[in-house]
């Protein structure tokens, strides 16, 4: 699997000399139907896009389908502007739709903007969005990917001579460091060594400091601290010697430059008037520098991001940039986007839920979604007794689904560790279901892919003297002909392996055409050559048929209709080796973007023991208590964090319109009132507090309770308990209620009981006499 890039490394100090030496909707998804406007059901899905759109014939036209906060979005296109957009809600299309609108408007120049993000796929994305809406022309790149093409034009004003070849690997060097040391790396501590090694350049923790800065961090470290540290010096030595950089030297060095040379970092600031940065909750304190540094005393900056999706923290990132953004920028838009258009109301509310446990300052600025869809299925909760077997249930329930009409494309199983892959490779292989593993090489690289193309383009270009084609009167039959050619059958070939994963690339391409030639109609094969040449320049892939295999890290981005979460189990989720409180709470938010990939089934399961026969040790993950005893246990803790709407300027709020209420009957998982723990027995859920921890109960109210439920009992010819519990009662002792508000809180209470009772309770807690009823009053 693949796994993000981060920021670069050394400290703000650092000159170029020191530096180098150098030699002298998802794609392919159609959209639901949607009318013209959002006051009119007219809010097109967030998340998916139809295949072939129209670009929009004005600005205005932009803007259409926005909800009030997108639109909120799309418009403010002056001064610091911050998005709180939490998952599902249409970040993406927000701010693809600001930039478009600004362009068609003329507010702003296409060649001005530049929009980063952390992911060449999502870079991608937002290029081929910003293209369906007429804004070709903007910039569109990773961090990385940004900061390199500035390196390479400025590198010879600014050095001389030409920039040093760059490494896409960096473990070889560090195996070679290794041998200079005379420190010997089995293959995992290679891994984790290189780890750490980014990891301290994306902190900027330069070798001295290593030790110290990773023991504050309370990193695992994969050795003696002082070995990495010595590790690390001889790498940096080696790449000095051999006039190369690493991945992480790019910000670095751009920074450098930027800093030592202020003619260089105006020239940059002068084609750059406008930033748009994706994923703001992921970046690197570097990756945060250069910003600044292209920004130079503007303020035409727009951030979007969402606190409780941050993942990758043990590689350098972190939220407290988007956390602290309004105090950096005191006069900021703030626009908070909650409502949650790719998932059902019961994913929506297992994932408040979720979060409603969440403790840290990330978990104090979470949003609280608002589901948009119509209800789906309850959560399905499911215990095997081994590994095996649940990848065997997996694999079952899959091809059930997939039986009954649902498209592979639109599954997904996700793990914590990619160890975990080969058990459901081989689960899926053996129940005759394909596959894709996420992180494969990208679809346009694939050579299947590229000799397609190239057969393609010589058919367009030759095609009326092709005999291949004499047969093909449309072009979807045209592409079926030439790519028939390539090894693509009408019916895919049996079983699993490269053989038929050549053919699903192939099939794509014969889906792709379909769509293509139904939304254009009378194009040519010279038209969709020209349409994949975009999509290969943007990485705008189209959807392969396979069920998809991933890593919740992996999959960060991405959504299918049903999706499975596997392995969620202690040890697993939370990983084992997260120890402090903060890395098991983004143990929490990666079991959160899990969840909230799934738009309409979602199923969580886990085993008692890793093989067949095993002792059954395990246990579901903490996370999961409070949540399986009824999915209806929904969001907690909303209040502001949880409101959309616009803030401008100072922190004042500006009315917003209402997000849709939450459906009757949603409570908050239930904490005890002691010590703060999540409640799963529903006898320590009545008494509202652990069984062990201290009762501060009034003795003498609890006698006077149970003699009145006494004199109830016998009057109505029942059991005491059918009155109040005995644990109801003790809770009602120990909360004393002084309204009926307080009491109707306490579970066991209800509110039959509290019409029938309520008054006499709330008299007893009191002091007050009932009457004959409380016995001896």
């Amino acid at each position: 699997m693949h796994s993000r890039r981060r920021g670069a490394a050394g400290g703000p100090g650092v000159t170029l000399a020191a530096s180098v030496r150098p030699r002298g909707p998802p794609c392919g998804q159609p959209a639901h139907p949607s009318r013209a406007t959002w006051q009119h059901g007219g809010v097109t899905a967030a998340t998916h896009s139809t295949l072939f759109p129209q670009v929009p014939d004005s600005a205005d036209a932009v803007l259409e389908g926005l909800d009030p906060e997108q639109r909120a979005v799309a418009t403010a296109l002056h001064g610091p502007v911050c998005v709180l957009a939490g998952a599902g809600t249409g970040k993406t299309r927000a701010i693809t739709h600001r930039i478009a609108y600004g362009v068609r408007a003329g507010i702003l120049q296409p060649s001005s903007v530049l929009a980063v993000t952390f992911t060449n796929r999502a870079a991608g994305e937002m290029r081929g969005r910003l293209r369906q809406l007429g804004a070709a022309g903007v910039q569109a790149r990773t961090f990385h990917s940004a900061a390199l093409r500035q390196l390479q034009y400025f590198w010879p004003k600014a050095i001389g001579g030409s920039l040093p070849r760059l490494v896409d690997r960096k473990i070889q060097l560090v195996a070679d460091a290794a041998v200079a040391c005379r420190i010997r790396l089995d293959r995992g501590e290679l891994r984790d060594v290189t780890a750490e090694i980014e990891w301290s350049k994306v902190t900027q923790t330069v070798p001295a400091d290593y030790a110290a800065a990773a023991a504050r961090a309370g990193r695992e470290m994969p050795r003696d601290p002082a070995e990495v540290a010595q590790l690390y010096s001889a790498y940096e030595d080696l790449k000095r010697e051999r006039a190369v950089i690493d991945f992480e030297d790019v910000l670095l060095l751009t920074v450098a430059v930027l800093q030592d040379r202020h003619d260089i970092a105006e020239q940059v600031r002068a084609q750059y008037q406008h930033f748009v940065v994706d994923e703001y909750q992921d970046v690197s304190p570097l990756q945060q520098r250069l910003l600044e540094l292209w920004l130079g005393d503007r303020e035409n900056l727009c951030v979007v991001g969402d606190a409780s999706q941050t993942i990758y923290s043990f590689t350098g990132a972190t939220p407290d940039h988007l956390l602290d953004f309004r105090t950096r920028h005191p006069g900021a838009t703030v626009v908070k986007l909650v409502r949650d258009y790719r998932s059902t109301p019961q994913v929506v509310r297992l994932a408040n839920a979720l979060l409603a446990q969440a403790r840290g300052r990330a978990a104090d600025h979470r949003l609280e979604l608002v589901s948009q869809r119509t209800a789906g299925p309850e959560p399905v909760f499911t215990e095997y007794t081994d590994e095996p077997a649940e990848a065997e249930g997996t694999a079952r329930r899959i091809r059930e689904l997939i039986d009954a009409g649902v498209p592979a494309s639109e599954v997904a199983v996700l793990f914590r560790t990619n160890a975990q892959s080969e058990t459901y490779e081989q689960a899926l292989a053996d129940a005759g279901v394909p596959y894709q593993l996420r992180g494969a090489e990208r679809f346009f690289d694939r050579p299947e892919v590229r000799k397609a193309g190239i057969a393609l383009r010589g058919a367009a270009r030759f095609g009326g003297n092709d005999a291949l084609l004499d047969d093909a009167p449309d072009l979807p039959s045209q592409v079926r002909a030439v790519l028939s050619g390539e090894g693509w059958t009408p019916e895919p070939p049996a079983g699993s392996g490269a053989v038929r994963e050549r053919w699903e690339s192939l099939a794509a391409l014969v889906h792709l055409a379909q769509d293509f030639a139904a939304a254009r109609a009378g194009a040519t094969l010279a038209d969709l050559v020209a349409e994949l040449d975009e999509r290969a320049g943007a990485q705008h892939a189209p959807t392969v048929q396979g069920v998809t295999l991933a890593s919740l890290h992996s999959a960060k981005g991405l959504e299918w209709d049903v999706v499975f979460l596997v392995g969620v189990a202690e040890g697993m989720m939370p990983i084992t080796y997260a120890k402090t409180d903060e890395q098991v709470e983004e143990e929490r938010r990666l079991l959160y973007v899990g969840v909230t990939r799934a738009r309409e089934r979602l199923h969580l399961s886990w085993a008692l023991s890793r093989s067949p026969g095993g002792r059954p040790s395990r246990r579901p993950s903490r996370f999961l208590g409070g949540l399986r005893l009824g999915s209806h246990a929904a969001a907690g803790g909303g209040g502001a964090a949880g409101a959309g709407g616009v803030e401008r300027g100072s922190f004042t709020a500006a009315p917003a319109p209402a997000a849709p209420s939450p459906r009757r009957g949603q409570r908050s998982p239930a904490r005890c009132r002691v010590c703060g723990r999540t409640l799963t027995e529903a006898g320590e859920m009545k008494l509202m507090r652990c069984e062990d921890c201290p009762s501060d109960m009034d003795e003498g109210l609890y006698e006077r309770l149970r003699e009145w439920r006494a004199g109830q009992a016998l009057r109505s010819g029942q059991p005491a308990f059918c009155v109040f519990t005995d644990k109801t009662l003790i809770a009602i002792a120990e909360t004393a209620p002084d309204d009926e508000h307080a009491l109707a809180r306490i579970p066991g209470v209800g509110m039959r009981k509290l019409g029938r009772y309520g008054a006499e309770v709330l008299a007893i807690c009191a002091g007050r006499d009932v009457g004959g009823d409380q016995g001896h009053g």
